[in-house]
């Protein structure tokens, strides 16, 4: 057999358990290590002062909207790609992956240019308070710059996963973040560029990880072969990559949405309370990449396997992903409880009022992040097998039917508290949700694959 008859193989006959393990540890490795961008300009930033540390909060939700783009058109395209793979459809995977490209990069270069053009009324709308908006400015305008670049890794990235291949995307990834970490005292304090010096680290360091990507496609290390001859020039190819990313899209837009709805209200009751938000999240957004990585290792097994008409394997690679994300939350769940006022006095010491406010929201979350992986789970797999609208429906759910009502009405009634529980409770509703999809999607797979054995 061929590299990729035996990649073929791979994806549709080793044991789901050791398979999908063996996609998700560097496909966790690349999310913790993704998350290490934003904790460390958190970290670094916030030893500039509470203002400072709440810009890169009104900055994320920026981020988050670039992310929107790119994983809208990488999820989009690694969904189709590991379906037509698992049907042995290689050319036409080529053609998706080299048109996913082509979009990523030019919806890239258009946030570049509306961004700049609008950089002062945009930080405004995103939440910034009159104290906060030079920093984040500031930071901002590097992050615009590197846009494409950053939309186009995520395309790339979830093309190496849709392929099986994650530890090529996780040295890609990892390498990037390594050389944040490194860049961001450097330019920050030994260079005296303040806030900017950390944007600059975040967009040089996204470069790097970008051109590692890109060169395991030139140096002929993947299935997929994109070039420029093979973009397709037919609209409808973009529309099923659409169709297929938008609830990532959905996931991601409505996460930014969220956001910004949470700097807003945070923002009336000061600055200190920004900032506790904004380190909160980081610190969720670290736990909640080990369910993200976990997740997304076991997308492609289920794409190709669906492909394949392996639906037996299918499901036992749902209750397989589940059980291990369950139970690594839950543990993240408790350490995180017990340190949470360590763990947000580790980024701002001396701001009592940050830790105070701080302590409490994580702690909240804390509570519910056991319920949170079949929400990803259930929202993967209907990704994966072409079930867009079911996706996007759960995709939506989260972030807009529950956590936009909740953070408009909580704080008119409860003040902080209520800035401070709505994603927790936003978690719940979405849990709830879900269950009844998860067990008619058993009930489908058993019908259409009563004689396979469920293990293999």
């Amino acid at each position: 057999m061929n590299r990729d008859e035996l990649q073929y193989a791979k994806m549709t006959q080793t044991p789901v358990g050791p398979l999908i393990t063996s996609l998700a540890i560097p496909t966790i490795i690349s999310m913790l290590v993704t998350s290490i961008y934003n904790i460390g300009d958190t970290y670094f930033v916030s030893k500039l002062g509470t203002s400072a540390s709440g810009a890169v909060g009104i900055v994320f939700s920026l981020m988050a909207i670039i992310q929107s783009v790119g994983f809208t058109i990488g999820m989009g395209s690694g969904a189709r790609i590991s379906r037509l793979l698992g049907a042995q459809r290689t050319d036409d995977a080529n053609a998706v992956a080299a048109s996913g490209f082509c979009a990523a990069v030019v919806l890239g270069s258009l946030l570049t240019v509306f961004g700049l053009l609008f950089l002062n009324p945009l930080m405004r709308v995103l939440g910034a308070t009159s104290t906060i908006l030079p920093y984040a400015r500031d930071y901002a305008r590097y992050i615009l710059f590197a846009a494409p670049v950053m939309a186009a890794s995520f395309l790339l990235n979830n093309i190496l996963r849709a392929e099986g291949k994650a530890r090529l995307a996780m040295v890609g990834l990892t390498s990037g973040g390594i050389l944040n970490l490194l860049l961001d005292p450097l330019f920050i304090f030994t260079f005296d560029m303040g806030i900017a010096g950390a944007a600059i680290a975040t967009a040089l360091s996204q470069c790097v990880s970008f051109s590692i990507l890109l060169s395991w496609f030139v140096a002929g290390k993947t299935i997929t072969r994109p070039t420029i001859a093979r973009i397709s020039r037919r609209p409808d190819a973009y529309l099923k990559i659409l169709k297929n990313g938008f609830p990532s899209f959905c996931r991601q837009g409505l996460a930014s949405i969220a956001t910004i709805a949470l700097n807003v209200s945070a923002a009336v009751y000061g600055d200190a309370a920004v900032a506790a938000m904004s380190i909160v999240g980081k610190i969720f957004m670290f736990v909640f990449a080990i369910n993200l990585g976990i997740g997304q290792g076991y997308m492609p097994v289920v794409g190709y396997n669906y492909g394949a008409g392996q639906y037996g394997r299918v499901k036992a690679a749902f209750l397989f992903t589940l059980k291990v994300a369950c139970v690594l939350m839950t543990a993240s769940a408790i350490a995180g409880f017990l340190s949470a006022p360590s763990l947000i006095r580790f980024f701002i010491e001396t701001d009592a009022d940050v830790i105070r406010i701080g302590t409490r929201a994580l702690r909240a979350i804390c509570l519910v992040m056991p319920l949170i992986p079949l929400g990803v789970v259930c929202n993967m797999t209907f990704q994966s097998i072409g079930k867009s609208l079911t996706a996007t429906f759960l995709s939506t759910a989260r972030q807009g039917f529950f956590f936009l009502p909740l953070i408009l009405i909580l704080p008119r009634c409860i003040g902080l508290l209520g800035v401070q529980i709505t994603q927790p409770l936003a978690d719940v509703c979405t849990f709830l949700l879900c269950v009844p999809f998860a067990r008619r999607f058993f009930r489908e797979l058993d019908a259409a694959a009563p004689e396979q054995h469920p293990s293999r």
